[in-house]
């Protein structure tokens, strides 16, 4: 069965570009103009993926995405007409995988889309837990359990590099090899998606940001993970 796709936009217009190439693409998709149509939608059935757009009538959407990325682990692909750095920032921060700035070309979209879901099933065949540096990590809940037994959790997008980095412990992860494995594109906003993510990865690892021991950075070569891994 193909894949499902939630589009929210208050835009009809926009709905329906993003549904027409997207199903010509072979995917299904459910279009919502409200942000409370769709979570009501979303106790019946989960999407793949959600599009989201966070100019909403009748929710912040960037609250949304926050709580689609942390509390329930969807992956998240913000398209929105705000185009300032610190709204890219904003929603990468609450944990979106990607963000997409209108207008938009929908091939585009449609390609960044089966990069997500093909990252996306790679990890679906993988192993959901596995132990480093006294921490352990779920990611079938999103969640990491400290040395001294608190739970945190993570977003979808945080778990993806946290993945990538348990698979190759010890070696040094180039920006090709993170962009390869993640399905981004090569670009700056995809450079500072990564920078976010892995600020928010060490805060959560309570790392020193100024000297971290875990995630450490091989300036103009990528990053190192420091710590065996032990997959459960």
């Amino acid at each position: 069965m193909s894949a499902l796709i939630a589009i929210l936009d208050d835009e009809p217009e926009i709905r329906r570009i993003l549904a027409d190439a997207l199903e010509t693409a072979g995917y299904q998709t459910q279009s919502f103009g409200r942000a409370t149509e769709f979570e009501a939608a979303l106790r019946r059935v989960t999407p793949d993926l959600c599009l989201v757009d966070l100019g909403l009538p009748d929710r912040d959407g960037l609250t949304l995405v926050h709580r689609l990325a942390l509390e329930l682990g969807a992956t998240v692909i913000i398209i929105s007409g705000r185009a300032q750095v610190q709204d890219r920032v904003t929603g990468l921060e609450l944990g979106a995988d990607d963000y997409i700035i209108k207008p938009f070309e929908p091939a585009e979209v449609v390609a960044r889309v089966r990069a997500r879901l093909r990252s996306q099933r790679n990890q679906t065949n993988s192993t959901d837990q596995a132990r480093f540096h006294d921490w352990t990590v779920f990611f079938n809940r999103y969640v990491l359990q400290s040395p001294d037994g608190r739970t945190i959790s993570f977003s979808h997008a945080e778990g993806e590099v946290l993945r990538l980095f348990l698979q190759s412990p010890n070696r040094l992860i180039t920006r090709a090899q993170m962009q390869e494995y993640l399905g981004g594109a090569a670009s700056e906003s995809f450079d500072r998606a990564m920078d976010v993510r892995i600020s928010r990865l060490r805060t959560k690892l309570g790392e020193d940001p100024r000297n971290p021991k875990i995630i450490k950075t091989i300036y103009g070569a990528g990053y190192i993970f420091l710590s065996d891994v032990a997959w459960q």
